[in-house]
């Protein structure tokens, strides 16, 4: 893999970055423990407001908790008593036996059920708002608490509006959901019995899309000595960058919390990470020169070093490159104690230049961008972080051919990012769906004043070591987009990203805002919502004018497609067209609320996939995409917004099920893979006589269609076709089988057959071991088939679950955007002939779970997961 030492005079940007974790190392006299407090809470939610608290009551002695994150005056936490301390949840006295055990992460709402009041379609319909308590006693040793050492409280995430108490005392909070955020307990922590409450609140309106509830990410409790790395305080950058050697530099900022001034010294080492433990491995790569310095008391300092690493092993995106990453093993030591704090860094060592003409260029290489948007929610879990769950999405995604994933529109998991890292996968960072001005009543636009920059700082500071991040999105489709406020607040979140990181550029999504706006004359990245495509009918691609005005600027599509369907679900007659508008006539089945999956319609300002590659060809300047979306998720169902579940835009449904796009991407996306997907089912009962057209995506060039062994002729894949098309075809029983050709030679085949009646069920694992810590997955696949064991395309059959072992059924699905049943629930009829349980063992307890699965007048099937 071939990587460069730029000499460009502009636009050229060399990135050598690293995944910060900070997290214990086991090492002698070493005081950092950093330790999950997820197991054992009580929780119990209100809709109305039980306690007399609001964030406006709060606020005063929350705000100073965003001060390591503002350069502005700092906050003063008012004296006196603060609110909530009469509060009966925050006492040690309230007996919370009857509240509901739960163990984090934790969505209050996904359990459903489906039509809560006052929660919109757009949201989801499930009972996110209210106001939820969280509350767990944390034991604390004499060795915890007093001189010398701290505790902190890090929350990776909770929605929304969150206030942490211990022993009664209101400690700080955070409101923005998607932000994780660190309290000081020193001051309030004891000895023996601490009892932590957690209060959040969600309003109505406050979410265009399901934001989920409750302690969704997970919750640390973190013990250093006084002399400490602070809160993300170490930035690794490689500046110079050749086959031969990087140069590493260092930054270190040390924190001294005691009262008086501290000698330090400061040791870092670089290892090679191992990519199947994650941890390092062999001897130490490259070392950095010992730093001593004194630290004052109550004060931080920075230390910062260089290093030469020698025939580094780069970080860049599979499938081309290889996701190589490092660590950094800094060891501080004070007062002739020892070591007293230790942290491991992750990284990779990478360069990027972004071309206003070629595009995106990874060591040296250029790499399209194929990426895809992908809001939070992992399906029936919900917003509750899991990261098997996360991996099994990015998994699928990689398959398609996937090198690019936008975090939309918020911050994601560390974890994920922790994947993207792995799994050589590019992220857009996003952070924002709202600025100054409102989308819906209760978004973001509340906190903005007083919260921005915080939440920008913090988000950028924690994740500017992650390779994986290629760019930071400051926002989304901002109603402020085409104002002159629009280009002041850019610059403002454009400078915090230089400050807090200065490798990487900034992008936004821009859905209106055109060349020559205040905006686009700042933005780093132009970012093209649709525009880049032409929305709906229009064939104007705003393209050219960007690059005109911006020639130096490179550009992507930021949101492209939005192309709807429900899985294995077709509607006729087909448009000839290569993108239509949907509606009651084009594309919809208004009475089962389902679109056609032959995957041309989408709404009035989106295209088709076929438009969106038409548009990319033409203008090859462009980076890539990012397509509306991956997955699809819960909240948005557009178009049948007021009365699905779920969105209908996704590559991948609900379940984890591909729809017939997955393979059109496919073909786009991995070229080298032999592949062709012929469709739709050919199962039609009703349709005897009737002209049902054949589409076939493939990555070949050609390829002729048989109807019951008879052809129907072979064709040719010509400029601006992304599919072969067959829309004469008449149904008759049988079987249609395509086959591909690729220079000449035979590629790959497809086919489907007429299928029988329902017969049995046929039950498999993706993966059947997994682990026993009460986290791992298994996703079991019930695919409804007729007696030559053919999944029968249009079944409907309700299916029992149940499980016999250590374990539990999580929840259930089957990509049916109208299914209104909870995810709990352990019968789920099958969508399109499949259904879906999720499995997991109970924490500790290992054996054998071996999942059934019955339905009425059918043959059951079964599987067997072991734990442990």
């Amino acid at each position: 893999m071939p990587s460069l030492k730029s000499s460009s005079p502009s636009g050229l940007l060399l990135l050598g970055l690293l995944l910060l974790t900070v997290v214990g190392h086991t090492v002698a006299q070493s005081s950092r423990k950093r330790s999950s407090l997820n197991a054992d809470w009580r929780f119990s939610r209100f809709v109305d407001n039980p306690d007399g608290l609001s964030y406006d009551t709060l606020k005063a002695w929350i705000l100073p908790s965003s001060n390591d994150f503002i350069t502005r005056a700092k906050y003063q936490r008012p004296t006196g008593t603060p609110p909530g301390s009469d509060v009966q949840y925050v006492k040690d006295s309230f007996d919370d036996s009857k509240w509901d055990p739960v163990t984090l992460p934790h969505d209050w709402a996904i359990k459903g059920p489906f039509g809560a009041p006052g929660v919109s379609g757009p949201e989801g319909k499930l009972p996110y708002n209210g106001v939820g308590w969280y509350r767990k006693t944390v034991k604390l040793g004499t060795g915890d608490v007093g001189s010398g050492k701290n505790l902190y409280l890090e929350v990776d995430g909770a929605m929304s509006y969150a206030s942490v108490f211990l022993n009664g005392v209101l400690v700080g909070g955070w409101p923005y959901g998607y932000n994780a955020f660190r309290l000081d307990l020193t001051p309030y922590a004891k000895a023996g019995d601490n009892t932590l409450a957690i209060r959040l609140q969600n309003a109505p309106d406050s979410s265009r899309w399901y934001p989920g509830a409750g302690l969704y990410r997970n919750v640390w409790l973190v013990k250093v000595n006084s002399v400490h790395v602070a809160q993300y305080g170490t930035k690794v950058t490689t500046p110079s960058v050749s086959a031969g050697s990087a140069t590493v530099d260092l930054s270190v900022t040390i924190e001294n919390t005691s009262n008086s001034t501290k000698r330090v010294d400061l040791v870092t080492e670089v290892y090679e990470v191992d990519a199947s433990t994650g941890k390092a491995t062999g001897d130490a790569k490259a070392t950095f020169k010992s730093i001593s310095i004194s630290v004052a008391g109550g004060s931080k300092q920075v230390v910062n070093s260089t290093t030469e690493l020698s025939n580094p092993k780069l970080w860049g995106p599979a499938p081309e490159q290889t996701p190589n990453q490092y660590v950094a093993i800094s060891k501080v030591s004070a007062g002739g104690n020892g070591t007293v704090d230790s942290v491991e860094t992750k990284f990779g060592v990478r360069t990027l230049v972004y071309d206003g003409n070629k595009g995106l260029i990874v060591n040296g290489a250029h790499v399209y961008v194929k990426g895809v948007c992908n809001h939070h929610d992992l399906g029936s879990l919900g917003a509750a972080f899991n990261y098997r769950a996360a991996e099994r999405q990015l998994q699928i995604l990689l398959e398609m051919g996937t090198n690019a994933l936008r975090t939309s529109h918020n911050m994601p998991a560390p974890e994920l990012l922790d994947l993207a890292d792995k799994y050589g996968i590019m992220v857009m960072g996003e952070t924002f769906d709202t600025w100054k001005t409102k989308k819906v009543a209760n978004d973001y636009h509340l906190l903005w004043d007083e919260w921005h920059e915080a939440d920008m700082r913090s988000y950028v500071r924690r994740e500017r070591n992650h390779p994986s991040i290629v760019a930071w999105s400051i926002g989304n489709e901002m109603p402020d987009q085409s104002s002159a406020l629009g280009g002041q607040i850019a610059t403002e979140l454009q400078n915090i990203a230089r400050q807090e990181d200065g490798t990487r550029k900034s992008t936004a999504g821009l859905n209106n805002a055109g060349p020559g706006t205040a905006l686009v004359n700042v933005l780093e990245i132009p970012g093209l919502n649709y525009q880049g495509e032409g929305k709906g009918t229009s064939w104007n691609s705003t393209y050219p004018s960007f690059h005109s005005r911006y020639p130096d600027k490179m550009i992507w599509g930021t949101e492209t497609a939005s192309t709807v369907s429900t899985r294995g679900t077709y509607v006729f007659p087909v448009t000839s067209g290569k993108t239509a508008v949907v509606g009651p006539s084009a594309g919809e089945n208004v009475t089962m609320q389902y679109v056609s999956s032959y995957e041309l319609y989408h709404p009035s300002w989106a295209a088709s996939p076929d438009k969106v590659f038409i548009q990319q060809d033409k203008y090859p300047y462009v980076a890539g995409e990012f397509v509306w979306t991956g997955w699809d998720y819960i909240g948005e169902p557009t178009p049948f917004d007021n009365t699905s579940r779920s969105s209908y835009f996704g590559i991948i449904d609900l379940a984890g099920f591909k729809k017939d796009r997955f393979w059109l991407y496919q073909a786009r996306w991995r070229p080298d893979i032999p592949q062709a997907h012929v469709l739709p089912h050919w199962t039609w009962p009703d349709r005897v006589g009737k002209v049902t057209p054949v589409h076939v995506f493939t990555s070949g060039d050609e390829a002729e269609l048989f109807v019951n062994g008879k052809s129907q002729g072979r064709k040719k894949t010509e400029p601006s076709e992304y599919r072969l098309r067959w829309d004469n075809v008449t149904y008759v029983p049988g079987e249609i089988e395509v086959v591909a050709y690729k220079n000449g030679k035979k590629w790959a085949e497809d086919s489907k057959k007429t299928v029988g009646s329902p017969a049995k069920l046929n039950v498999t694992a993706d993966r059947t071991s997994i682990g026993n810590d009460g986290y791992d997955l298994s996703f079991i696949t019930v695919a409804v088939v007729d007696k030559n064991g053919d999944t029968v395309p249009m079944a409907s059959n309700a299916i029992s679950f149940s499980i016999d072992g250590p374990g539990e059924i999580v929840s259930t699905d089957n990509g049916d955007p109208t299914d209104m049943v909870a995810f709990p629930s352990l019968t789920r009829k099958a969508f399109s002939g499949m259904a879906l349980a999720i499995v997991r063992s109970k924490p500790g307890e290992s054996g054998s779970l071996k999942v059934l699965a019955t339905s009425s007048g059918l043959e059951g099937g079964e599987v067997v997961v072991r734990a442990g």
